[in-house]
């Protein structure tokens, strides 16, 4: 009943701004919206006319009026995808797409992640979007349903960022952006062409004392964007990057004790071990596209990085005393790479359109991971004697095919299928004493098809289903540590395995706006669940099976060309269906508390509503007020304890003025208005139940901008 009561209840958030608004259009006219163009299939296509459920965020809507600290500020209006900031930068952005990788406490997980193409999730599944430079951004896409599957292990969603096109004349961006808890951030950006050549360049620092004690951070970012077309039918783009975190304090979690009583605060253990993090990341990728005839074309993109991190753990002294300890500093080198060739074609088959997108990917992750004591003597959180040494290897040989057929004027069929193999081999170089030799290796292969069906009820509304499986690899980091306290890689971790159904209504039209409706189902086998998390450090199983059942709704409309109007809304219903026995202590040789089938998965909200009014001319006075409301979050397996729901407001006004060739533009902005005490997110199963994060109470913002086009 509760279920049926929840679902009701989203549809009527959702309709209920149609209903308003349809009352008013006599009075403010309405403005169709400009068509929804995206690549998610790896061609262009209306988002309009795909079987799948897709947004996408424009670039102007993730600068107006933002700090451009993070991403999460730009993906609330997105439904069925949680992204939360965690206010500690040494453990990135928390991203769930439909409660897929909610469990993750470090990086982001169960999400496939890309950034003009170059994929910012690793072979292994893990990935990181802490290098994207938010003022450059051109676009933000973000697939989500059974369609995911197609880009491979870990995509319960695909997010994909696109920086801006450089063209035309040259111009001059400078943004400063500084608020509360001593935020500052500062950007540079440059856009034209030169000799043939586009260029898209930027680069900002961010520094913060942070709303926690013990949360410092310092970043500073540059990406570069150049393109070339050496003949009509050929186009070559560059795109280099480089990610500097030499300074990112780690504050832990709060047990809820602390959380309700002094969220400002850190436990001890963060300053006595100086939990911390530092990372360095360069990148380059490389992208050909070329045009064979009308109906046929290549596109072939190489890349290469590496990545450097140095993380300082609270693990206690005491418990790196045994010969298996691998201490409490991790020190990693990742140096990553891998290509990705495609062929497309559009032709007609019986008179109907076809097209056809094939291709194979292989990617490649070397890592260098070694683990020191963080004392020396009685000196704690720094480094110390060396506890671990390993080389760990992560590859992934991939073979994807997609079609599109146009049945008949109202029916169109998409069909895909991708094969994936990811190889895992660890080689230990630290054989010590009592301390044995953990190399081993493992295989994980999966055939993932996808099917989906549009019927075109009318030009302005279409229904579609689509079904497809998917699965998910643990990741090195899920690997790298046995729940047991034995040295060596956890092997004998199993894939998950995914199949989903979707079913919707896509809606347009001057009058109402566009309204997106999906209802989806998606069954998991050996889901794999946090086991033991102490420390920053955490142990993985599976779990058995899982179900998520939801329903997602969103609308947008635009009224007398500036104002307007955006709501987005999820219910999300994701349980154990299996129990299972996990540990209560670390290390745990057996597990020994029972999870009831029937418990909520832990990390994942029930419902979540974003409403957002914005008057947004080019010039002139700009404004707009936002609504976020978010349930209750279980932080356990076992559902003892839950970070309470949540509603805030926040509301900003700005001004822009165009004089003698430059855009001078300025900003504030209030978060949190009520001042409402919240864990802006969790960690799951922390096993000295710190699960909670706090968010920052009322807080400011303020901004300016100007920019000169010749």
């Amino acid at each position: 009943m509760s279920s049926c009561f929840g679902a009701a209840a989203v549809s009527l958030l959702a309709a209920s701004p149609l209903l308003a608004f349809a009352q008013i259009t006599t009075e403010v006219p309405a403005v169709r919206l400009a068509p929804v163009v995206v690549t998610a299939t790896r061609s262009e296509a209306l988002a309009f006319d795909l079987p799948a459920s897709i947004s996408r965020i424009d670039g102007s809507d993730v600068r107006d009026g933002n700090a451009q600290f993070d991403i999460s500020e730009s993906l609330a209006g997105v439904p069925g995808l949680l992204a939360r900031d965690r206010q500690n930068r040494a453990q990135d952005v928390q991203i769930s797409v439909r409660g897929f990788g909610a469990r993750s406490s470090f990086g982001i997980r169960g999400v496939r992640l890309y950034v003009d193409g170059i994929p910012a999730t690793l072979p292994d599944g893990q990935g990181q979007i802490s290098h994207v430079e938010l003022g450059s951004v051109g676009r933000i896409e973000v697939l989500r349903g059974p369609f995911s599957a197609l880009y491979g292990n870990s995509a319960g969603g695909v997010i994909q960022v696109f920086t801006v096109d450089g063209s035309g004349p040259p111009s001059y961006r400078f943004d400063v952006a500084a608020g509360s808890d001593g935020a500052l951030r500062v950007g540079v950006h440059a856009l034209g062409e030169i000799a043939g050549i586009s260029y898209s360049l930027g680069a900002s620092r961010f520094r913060i004392d942070g709303f926690r004690n013990h949360s410092a951070t310092e970043r500073t970012l540059g990406n570069a964007k150049l393109s070339w077309q050496p003949d009509s039918y050929s186009k070559l783009t560059l795109v280099a990057n480089n990610l500097a975190l030499p300074k990112a304090q780690d504050p832990l979690g709060l047990t809820r004790a602390s959380f309700e009583a002094a969220p400002r605060s850190v436990e001890q253990p963060a300053l006595d071990y100086d939990t911390r993090k530092n990372i360095n990341q360069t990148q380059l990728g490389l992208t050909y596209e070329r045009r064979i005839d009308r109906s046929n074309s290549l596109h072939a993109t190489v890349y290469g990085g590496h990545r450097g991190l140095e993380q300082f753990q609270s693990i206690p002294t005491t418990a790196q005393g045994g010969p298996l300890s691998p201490g409490g500093v991790i020190e990693l080198g990742r140096d990553y790479q891998g290509l990705d060739l495609r062929w497309s074609s559009s032709t007609r088959v019986a008179d109907r359109p076809l097209n056809i997108v094939a291709g194979v990917s292989y990617d490649a992750l070397s890592e260098h991971r070694r683990g020191f004591q963080n004392f020396v003597g009685n000196t704690l959180g720094v480094r110390g004697a060396l506890r671990r040494d390993e080389n760990n290897d992560a590859t992934s040989f991939d073979q994807y095919l997609q079609a599109t057929s146009q049945l008949s004027p109202r029916w169109t069929l998409t069909a895909g299928v991708r094969h994936s193999r990811i190889r895992f081999e660890t080689n230990d170089a630290y054989v010590v004493g009592s301390n044995p030799n953990d190399s081993g290796r493992a295989t994980y292969s999966a055939t993932l098809p996808v099917l989906g069906l549009v019927y075109s009820l009318t030009s302005d509304i279409n229904l579609y289903t689509t079904a497809g499986r998917g699965f998910e690899t643990p990741t090195l980091n899920e690997l790298a540590y046995r729940s047991d306290g034995r040295s060596g890689f956890n092997l004998g971790l199993q894939a998950a395995r995914s199949s989903s159904v979707e079913a919707g209504i896509k809606t347009r039209s001057a009058r109402f706006g566009e309204f997106d409706v999906a209802v989806f189902r998606t069954g998991t086998d050996d889901e794999i669940v946090t086991q033991t998390s102490l420390g920053g450090r955490s142990t993985f199983q599976n779990a058995g099976a899982t179900r998520r059942s939801g329903l997602e709704a969103s609308w947008n409309q635009r009224y007398v060309q500036h104002l307007q109007a955006q709501l987005a809304a999820t219910w999300l219903d994701a349980r154990f269906v299996d129990g299972f026995l996990t540990c209560t202590s670390s290390p745990c040789a057996t597990a020994n508390l029972a999870i009831a089938g029937g418990n909520r998965i832990p990390g994942v909200a029930r419902g979540s509503l974003f409403g957002a009014l914005n008057w947004k001319p080019p010039t002139g006075w700009r404004g707009g007020v936002e609504l976020r409301y978010l349930s209750s979050v279980a932080v356990n397996d076992s559902n003892t304890e839950a970070a309470p729901g949540y509603a805030t407001a926040a509301a900003s006004l700005g001004y822009v003025a165009r004089i003698a060739g430059w855009e001078l533009g300025g900003f504030v902005r209030g978060e949190n208005l009520f001042d409402k005490r919240y864990a802006g997110s969790v960690i799951v199963n922390e096993g000295n139940r710190r699960y909670y994060e706090p968010a920052p109470g009322r807080s400011w913002l303020a901004g300016a901008s100007a920019e000169f086009r010749f």
